[in-house]
């Protein structure tokens, strides 16, 4: 399966090298667009996709279908079919995982799609395929529960300890929520958090008081 890597800035999903970027070939006519400005690349390229088996766009937070023409009028619906967009799931500052999410237009090309998943899988990943939403699955899932066991915490349920005890002796867990948030970046769980809240509106994923306190510190320390 053949497709060719166009850089768009760091690419939170392979910030080093890998077998899928050093399986690129160059003259392939499928792009894969990687870095946080995948989408606006995506967008600024305009071509002509018709020769393309398929093209892989990678997302942070944000939406395929704010790259797409999702008109019902649009006479690039066989085009846009072809279009997905991915994410390799990171949580803050760690490693990226194994884990490829796989961002799927309204009414996907079924070829397409199983190409696309082909490359990821080639590459040793584990594939879920999933609608066009805010965070995708992982994040929409975890987030809320990382905010609940911050507000906790604030509210003296219990210690930092007891609590990461709790759930991984009694839900298994390998890691307990504080401690995983705190080794990651509590800030950089802010900015998810921030993103889906404005997106969605839900307040489960309002940012937790620690959370945003992390981030406001990093900022000043910046400067």
């Amino acid at each position: 399966m053949s497709y060719k890597i166009i850089r768009a800035g760091e690419s939170r999903s392979f910030p080093e090298a890998h077998a899928l970027i050093d399986s690129a070939d160059r003259s392939a006519n499928s792009p894969v667009y990687l870095g946080v400005n995948a989408g606006q690349s995506f967008v600024r390229d305009g071509a002509n996709l018709s020769d393309a088996e398929f093209v892989l766009i990678e997302l942070a937070t944000e939406c395929l279908g704010a790259y797409l023409d999702e008109t019902t009028t649009s006479h690039d619906a066989a085009q846009t079919a072809k279009i997905f967009g991915f994410a390799r799931f990171r949580l803050g500052s760690s490693e990226p995982s194994n884990l490829i999410e796989l961002v799927v237009p309204a009414h996907p090309n079924a070829d397409a799609l199983a190409a696309a998943r082909k490359v990821f899988e080639d590459a040793g990943f584990v594939v879920a395929v999933c609608g066009d939403f805010p965070g995708r699955i992982v994040d929409r899932l975890v987030r809320p529960y990382y905010n609940a066991a911050l507000r906790r915490l604030d509210e003296k349920l219990a210690t930092a300890s007891d609590m990461d005890m709790t759930l991984r002796l009694g839900l298994g867990y390998p890691e307990g929520p504080i401690g995983l948030l705190e080794r990651t970046g509590l800030e950089h769980h802010y900015t998810v958090t921030q993103a889906l809240y404005e997106a969605l509106g839900d307040s489960a994923y309002a940012p937790a008081r620690r959370a945003t306190n992390a981030f406001n510190r990093a900022k000043l320390l910046d400067r």
